[in-house]
């Protein structure tokens, strides 16, 4: 009885959760008890362009957590507008992020930096004995990948974790909890964009802070709309599947901004998983679809967004979901005019970052490893820099068994 295994089983109306290690709790407890001073975790935030910013706006939200004791950034301008934040006044401040690592108040680092530099950042954070939340992607190249593995392993009291923070929205352990359940059917197709329409371009006060602060646009810094955001997705599949891809296929251009700039501003890369396709697309010359996210398998369909997602169930199953006669009191299932199902998750839809630093916070002070750790983040590096070679260098790239990390 597909409806009344969905119902109870899957839990999709209500309930049943599958989270990291309770992260709704009011600490790692779980118990409800509030999190001791001593628990609190000092951080400087390394790296204070707007993704920096937002973590120190996400870690205000979590006092008990979180206390900022500095802040590091190359460009003097970058400081001045982080002291002006809430939760930054005030704060002790870095143009070099080795005198922030020396600084022995501060625990843990939030590196937020252009992609060349995440690896030896990193790397040194570690070495000064720090705990690190380290962006996606995770490290610029491959061989900077396994490198940070190894470096980790020499590091085992210590934590990192990969910023790939949408995997920690609720609504995304709901899919993979579905995925795991075999409420899909057998996946074959996945279809994912993430599309803008503008020029990803940054105003300037000086022409010689062009690539300093438009480092995206640029191949010595930035791995592009791959790395900044189709990696987000690519590790979803990666995590929800427990899957990599064997061959990569990628196109792409610079067909809208001729100004210069040397990552495409229009991208498509076909991942061909062992039995399963996965599409990938971005541009920044039309925002219509935005973020669109759909797994496609045999007994349904889930459309995700950021907070919210609807299964859409086959033809075939959709019979058993119907509304059953009042006799039973069966649970009724609410259908969006579309046809499809609206999933629910008990926690409330916050930004990911806010459950990804919460499982920060908990992996540092119970020693273990977060969901998104340097496997994790390694294997997702690999993807992307192999699709970035297919894009690039207009070839096929294919795993290799050395990627299979454990």
């Amino acid at each position: 009885m597909f409806r009344r295994k969905f119902i109870e089983n899957s839990s999709i109306l209500a309930g049943g959760l599958l989270l990291p290690q309770d992260l709704l709790a009011t600490n790692p407890f779980g118990d409800g008890r509030r999190i001791a001073p001593e628990n609190r975790i000092k951080i400087g935030v390394i790296g204070c362009g707007d993704r920096g910013k937002g973590l120190i706006h996400i870690a205000s939200q979590l006092p008990e957590e979180f206390e900022l004791v500095a802040i590091a950034d190359v460009l003097d301008f970058r400081i001045n507008e982080t002291l002006k934040q809430p939760g930054a006044a005030g704060v002790k401040s870095y143009t070099n992020y080795r005198d922030l690592l020396n600084d022995q108040q501060i625990s843990a680092v939030f590196i937020s930096t252009p992609l060349n530099m995440h690896f030896p950042i990193a790397s040194d954070a570690l070495k000064a004995g720090k705990h690190v939340y380290l962006e996606k992607t995770m490290t610029y190249n491959i061989p900077e990948a396994f490198a940070l593995v190894e470096l980790v392993k020499k590091h085992p009291g210590q934590t990192l974790q990969v910023g790939h923070q949408y995997r920690y929205a609720p609504i995304y352990y709901k899919v993979k909890e579905m995925i795991d359940n075999g409420y899909l059917g057998k996946v074959t197709q996945i279809e994912s964009r993430w599309d803008r329409n503008n020029n990803w371009r940054r105003p300037i006060a000086n022409p010689s802070l062009e690539r300093k602060v438009n480092w995206r646009m640029y191949k010595e810094y930035s791995g592009g709309l791959m790395a900044e955001l189709l990696s987000h997705q690519i590790d979803f599949i990666n995590w929800a599947f427990r899957t990599h891809p064997q061959e990569i296929m990628a196109t792409g251009g610079i067909d809208t901004y001729k100004d210069g700039r040397e990552t495409y501003d229009n991208v498509q890369v076909m991942f061909r998983y062992e039995d399963m396709i996965g599409n990938f697309g971005t541009t920044l010359g039309n925002e219509r679809d935005g973020y669109l996210f759909k797994l496609k398998g045999t007994k349904g369909t889930i459309s995700l967004l950021v907070n919210e997602a609807i299964f859409y169930p086959e033809k075939s199953h959709q019979k058993e979901l119907e509304t059953v006669d009042g006799v039973t009191g069966a649970t009724k299932i609410v259908w969006d005019k579309n046809g499809g199902i609206p999933i629910k998750t008990e926690l409330p839809a916050k930004d990911g970052t806010y459950y990804s630093l919460k499982d920060f916070h908990k992996s540092i002070l119970e020693k273990k490893q977060p969901d998104s750790n340097v496997i994790t983040g390694a294997t997702t590096a690999f993807c992307v820099h192999l699709a970035n070679k297919a894009l690039y260098g207009q070839q096929i790239e294919r795993w290799e068994p050395k990627y299979n990390l454990s």
